[in-house]
C-alpha cells in the first residue's frame, strides 16, 4: 500500500519515486511531530508510512526526544516545524512547485484510498494551532 501512496502522489505531481518517497516521509515525520491526525491516519492504514517517516526524520535530523517533541507542540514550535520541513523538502531536490503539488496530492489519496478529506496545504496537514491568543504585549 506505501508503493501506491508513494506511485499515486509521484504521479501527480510529476516526480520521480525516490524523490516523492523522501518527499512523503519528510512531510509524515513533521506531521507526526505536530500531532496532527492525518499522520495517524496514515500510518494506520498504510503499512511502512511510520517506517519510512520515522526513517526520513532521522535524515534530516528531526527531533525525537520527549522535551523536544512537546516543544515542537508549541506555537512557537509548530512554526519552527514547518519552517523547517520546507527547509527539509528543498535539501531533498524539491522545487517551490513540486512542495505545492505535494500537499494537495497527498490530500488526494487520503480522501479516495480511506475517506479523510480536508488536507490540501500545510496548514491543513499539520493542523490548526489551537493555543489561545495572549492579550499581554509585554513584560515589565
Amino acid at each position: 500500500m506505501l508503493n501506491a501512496f508513494v506511485k499515486h502522489v509521484s504521479k501527480s505531481i510529476g516526480m520521480p519515486f525516490d524523490r516523492t518517497e523522501a518527499a512523503i516521509g519528510i512531510v509524515l515525520n513533521a506531521a507526526d511531530r505536530q500531532g496532527a491526525p492525518i499522520a495517524d491516519e496514515i500510518f494506520e492504514r498504510v503499512p511502512g508510512a511510520r517506517v519510512l517517516a520515522a526513517n526520513m526524520g532521522a535524515t534530516v535530523g528531526a527531533a525525537t526526544g520527549v522535551i523536544a517533541r512537546l516543544i515542537e507542540r508549541t506555537p512557537g514550535g509548530r512554526m519552527a516545524v514547518a519552517e523547517q520541513v520546507i527547509r527539509d523538502l528543498h535539501k531533498a531536490g524539491l522545487g517551490n512547485k513540486e512542495i505545492g503539488r505535494l500537499f494537495p496530492a497527498i490530500g488526494k489519496y487520503a480522501e479516495s484510498a480511506f475517506g479523510v478529506s480536508g488536507v490540501g496545504h500545510l496548514g491543513d496537514m499539520f493542523g490548526a494551532v489551537n493555543a489561545p491568543v495572549s492579550t499581554v504585549s509585554s513584560v515589565a
